[in-house]
């Protein structure tokens, strides 16, 4: 093969000067060759890699006569090209060795060394794609080797040839994939040199190979990530040794090549630091040490995840004795999604603990304070030190900043110190620009978004208010339902000066009822084939119903006499009858109203269940007396006076209770054996039940949630602290662990997979299988109106967006969902465990 160089200048007409130089080149070449008949014997025993170690030098080849033909330079840049061939030839043997002692040796080890479903995934993750690599190699190797068998011993250039190496797209590419992912191909490799002995024994067994030599694995993977900065440094050797005299190729081209090796291996800098990032995140992960009894799920795994940015920080407080102050060294990690401050503990095998010092903070919470503060002289004494040395102390200079929970008030507020000013800003920025692309993700993420139904015409008084002023305000929003009536959509709102009903999408809301404040309102329409449309009213006590339809003729204007409406009116619960609270669920087919009323001194509430019956066209009606849309069902039954809701469950229904949720049957509310839920009975003998007990102390208990899917044996007991996962006979699961909710909750639903927690400020809603957060939904005074269930929509009152003379809004929204949320498998369709308690 004829070198791209000698091509150039053959066919160069203009007979430069340096043509004859290079013509004096080839003849002095040619001398020197005939100076030594083995030469051609030595050049291909050193490529086939026969040739003794101290014979593999370029001088060792050429004798000293034609070596003193030559300038020191001369034979100084030949030594070193000669090196370039020989760090070539090692380069491809050692890949070649990665291919034929590690990999082959993984694949053909028996028995399996790494499982074989395994096998495939973990070669992928430690290798790479080396063999891409190491195919452009192969190739420039016996292109390198072609030009030192043409020219040997005065080699004029090999830049042409590593120029059009550097110039495919395929060689950089190749090098690129690999040096990105190598941080984490190491990671795999020392990981499962940690876990697996057979692994272990494997590298033991091969480093006596001659080709490994006792080298280690590490040193092998990682070549690639040298190959280039070190070819980088011998191509500025060469052209510093190139004669500056002569117009040689050299000096054009080394430069070209040196500018593109330079500029790739800084763009793959990125690379290298995010997947190093990789790598310490999974270690933060893998040495996380939990609090005993919490479930803390930060989705951790998912492909998303990244470390932020981290360091030693430390925090002020009491010793465990209490006499002195105490400096805590913690170590501060700030994810993409989360704020984790841990106290790490070095083991004998240097690996590390890191123990939770304080419950992660979601940085859907996280907020930020001082950054300025001045730096503080802090004394810290030492407990670990002599008796006689207890009482000595020593300053530090530090410098503070404050992060805070939002939802967590004082008791989640932190005073971090650093140990610079610089150390500080840089903290600050990487907060600032984590919780900015939090945010923009969250947005362009949403489960659900909150899309306004209605940010005009409900008002309370407001600050802008004058004193005096006649303004009409309709008071706090308390209840809505939306509901279907001649093919339109209506939705109705109780607050305190009535309830309101306007058709759905639009503004033009009518007063149809004067109650104030209604406790509930729900809309009953159909179930199966039958149809119901009953408008249900829970106010000051009494249980009322109205025709559905004549409210929304009401709402569209279209009823002249508020007496049209009353006439439809049946009260639900008896006269005398103080109901406490009620729900309206379905068993089966049928229609049912559940509701609890209380007697002056009895020490228990009564449980009535009533079957709401087929709807009565209004014409057909003269009188009350007459409307007989509901039935009782079964006899009376009793539940706890401390029970304050009902939650309808796939056969049964759970009572809320201050002691717990008590499963009752509604077609048999009067059976005498109740579930309570959670079961703590085996507390005295189990430590983990005995944990669960004491955290749901003080706790309100709102309601249950049957887990869709593979989980369908599991219900999620839900409470305004915490949440917690029951077998269907009520048994704590998951070890009897339980997982804290961000911000105390005042309510809850659920839609497929997802709980919904509503508080004053944050709606949060979580996975109901993992308890992983999903989505975080900010906003003032947020309360829930209606839960629904099914397909029904979440309605939710906050904050409005407007203040002024005619008040302040109180705005009605509808969660949306922005993708489909699975719907959750009914409990009833897996065979039940325990049929007399199936939830």
């Amino acid at each position: 093969m004829a070198s791209s160089y000698n091509q150039d200048h053959d066919s160069d007409p203009s007979g430069s000067f340096y043509d004859e130089h290079s013509q004096d080149a080839e003849d002095l070449s040619l001398e020197l060759s005939n100076l030594s008949l083995d030469a051609e014997e030595a050049l291909r025993r050193f490529q086939n890699g026969e040739l003794a170690e101290s014979d593999q030098a370029w001088h060792r080849l050429v004798p000293a006569e034609a070596r003193e033909a030559l300038g020191p330079q001369e034979v100084q840049r030949q030594s070193v090209i000669f090196e370039l061939f020989k760090a070539e030839r090692e380069y491809v043997a050692d890949l070649e060795a990665i291919e034929d002692v590690y990999i082959k040796g993984l694949e053909n080890a028996s028995p399996p060394i790494i499982p074989p479903q395994h096998l495939q995934a973990f070669i992928d993750q430690v290798f790479g794609n080396l063999s891409s690599i190491l195919a452009q190699h192969q190739r420039l190797l016996a292109e390198l080797f072609e030009r030192q068998r043409e020219q040997h011993p005065l080699v004029q250039s090999v830049a042409d040839i590593i120029l059009d190496a550097a110039l495919k797209s395929d060689f950089r590419s190749a090098y690129e994939t690999y040096i990105k992912h190598y941080p984490l191909s190491e990671s795999f490799h020392r990981t499962e040199l940690k876990r697996n002995p057979g692994y272990q024994q494997f590298m033991q067994s091969v480093s006596a190979d001659p080709r490994i030599r006792k080298r280690d694995l590490v040193t092998f993977i990682s070549r690639p990530v040298t190959r280039l900065p070190r070819l980088n440094l011998v191509l500025e050797q060469i052209l510093k040794l190139t004669d500056k005299e002569y117009e040689h190729p050299d000096l054009e081209t080394l430069p070209i090549i040196l500018g593109i090796l330079g500029d790739f291996i800084k763009s793959t800098q990125p690379g290298i630091e995010a997947a190093e990032s990789k790598v310490k995140f999974w270690a933060l992960c893998e040495s996380l040490l939990y609090q005993k009894g919490e479930i803390i799920d930060m989705d951790l795994y998912d492909d998303s995840r990244t470390l932020v940015y981290s360091g030693p920080l430390t925090r002020s407080g009491r010793s465990e004795s209490g006499w002195s102050a105490q400096i805590m060294n913690v170590t501060g990690s700030l994810l993409d999604h989360y704020f984790i401050l841990t106290r790490d503990e070095k083991k004998s095998n240097d690996s590390v603990k890191r123990h939770l010092v304080s419950r992660p903070i979601p940085l859907s919470y996280l907020r930020l304070g001082s950054f300025m503060d001045p730096p503080e002289i802090q004394k810290a004494k030492s407990e670990d030190c002599p008796i006689r040395d207890s009482f000595r102390s020593t300053t530090l200079t530090v410098y503070p900043f404050t992060i805070y929970h939002s939802s967590g008030g004082s008791s989640r507020r932190y005073t971090l110190y650093t140990a610079s000013e610089g150390i500080r800003k840089r903290w600050h920025s990487a907060f600032v620009n984590a919780l900015g692309v939090h945010k923009a993700r969250q947005d362009g993420n949403m489960l659900v978004y909150p899309r306004s139904l209605t940010d005009r015409f409900f008002r309370v008084r407001g600050l802008k208010v004058a004193y005096g002023s006649n303004v009409r305000l309709s008071g706090k929003v308390t209840s809505a339902v939306s509901f279907m009536s001649g093919g339109k959509k209506f939705i109705a709102v109780g607050c305190q000066t009535g309830i309101y009903v306007s058709a759905w999408g639009v503004e033009e809301f009518h007063r149809v009822f004067t109650y104030p404040n209604p406790t509930g309102i729900a809309a009953i329409q159909s179930a199966s084939t039958k149809t119901f449309n009953r408008f249900i009213i829970h106010t000051e006590g009494s249980l009322l119903s109205y025709s559905l339809d004549v409210v929304a003729q009401a709402a569209l204007g279209k009823v002249q006499s508020s007496r049209t409406i009353t006439d439809t009116m049946e009260r639900v619960a008896k006269y005398d009858t103080t109901v406490v609270f009620y729900k309206e669920l379905k068993i089966g087919e049928r229609q049912l109203i559940m509701f609890t009323s209380k007697r002056r001194l009895q020490t228990s509430l009564d449980l009535h269940v009533v079957e709401v019956m087929l709807n009565i066209p209004p014409p057909q009606r003269t009188s009350n007396k007459n409307l007989l849309g509901f039935k009782p069902f079964g006899e009376i039954g009793y539940v706890p006076r401390d029970a304050f809701d009902i939650c309808p469950l796939t056969k049964t229904v759970g009572i809320c209770s201050e002691k717990g949720i008590i499963i009752v049957d509604p077609m048999k509310p009067t059976s005498a054996k109740f579930l309570v839920v959670p079961d703590l009975s085996e507390a005295s003998t189990s430590p983990g039940i005995h944990g669960l007990k004491v955290r749901l102390e003080g706790t309100k208990p709102m309601g249950l949630v049957p887990l869709p899917g593979g989980h369908s044996s599991e219900i999620l007991v839900v409470f305004d602290l915490v949440g917690c996962y029951v077998t269907r006979q009520g048994k704590p699961c998951r070890s009897a662990g339980f997982i804290k909710w961000e911000t105390p909750a005042t309510s809850f639903a659920h839609r497929g997979n997802h709980l919904f927690l509503f508080s004053p400020q944050f709606i949060e809603i979580r996975n109901i299988t993992t308890g992983v957060i999903v989505q975080v939904i900010e906003g003032k005074s947020i309360r829930l109106l209606h839960a629904g269930r099914g397909s029904e929509e979440i309605l939710v009152a906050m904050r409005g967006g407007k203040d002024d003379q005619d008040g302040t809004s109180e705005q009605i929204v509808e969660l949306v969902e922005t993708s489909d949320l699975t719907v959750s498998t009914p409990v009833s369709a897996v065979p039940a465990v325990w049929d007399e308690w199936d939830m």
